[in-house]
């Protein structure tokens, strides 16, 4: 496989005070100004979508403190995958409350990824998947609010070098204190039903 670089990226800032604070990533010096410009405008929309979960509609109690960060997830064989991550605490609240969300691109078919997209078309990914999530859950002795049963076919999930990494937001599975559930899956135990071409194929690959 030839070499591609990884994208370029920096960080914006967005800031209501000291206790307002967005960091979000934007696309740079990508040989395609139109997808630069396409996977921009996506990443200012899940930024935009996160604060606005956060403020609620109609506005709930004010905000007291709010801090939006995200993290780079995978930046090579023009996979390009994000985690954005937006906490807030109420005036008033028990506790603050933390919503992620992510956003993962095929740079070579210039498009955003969706869960069915990274399998081949028919394959029974989400029953393949909720298998080995339930796997970790007895393996790991995960404390659950109610049985799992299975995944969403549009799942919440990133992508971290040769894994597929599924998670759950709090509350859906897991008590708060528990966090947020992440199940690390490896290629290779979806290598048979995974797309050759897309992400996790080229990312299974060994050159």
């Amino acid at each position: 496989m030839p070499f591609s670089p990884p994208v370029d990226i920096r960080t914006l800032h967005i800031a209501n005070g000291p206790d307002i604070q967005v960091y979000y990533p934007q696309v740079q010096s990508l040989k395609n100004p139109r997808l630069e410009r396409f996977m921009n405008q996506q990443i200012v929309a899940q930024t935009q979508k996160l604060i606005d979960l956060q403020v609620g509609t109609p506005p709930t109690t004010p905000i007291v403190e709010m801090l939006g960060t995200f993290e780079i997830k995978n930046n090579q064989r023009d996979v390009l995958s994000l985690s954005f991550s937006n906490y807030a605490y109420h005036n008033m609240a028990a506790h603050g409350m933390t919503y992620i969300k992510s956003l993962t691109y095929d740079l070579q078919k210039g498009t955003i990824v969706q869960l069915k997209d990274l399998f081949k078309p028919g394959s029974d990914y989400v029953s393949r998947i909720s298998v080995l999530i339930q796997k970790q859950i007895e393996q790991r002795q995960i404390s659950l609010l109610e049985p799992f049963s299975t995944i969403k076919p549009d799942q919440d999930f990133y992508i971290a070098d040769k894994s597929l990494v599924i998670y759950f937001q709090l509350y859906d599975l897991t008590p708060y204190v528990f966090g947020f559930p992440m199940f690390p899956i490896s290629v290779y135990d979806l290598q048979d039903i995974i797309d050759e071409n897309g992400p996790l194929g080229r990312l299974a690959e060994n050159n």
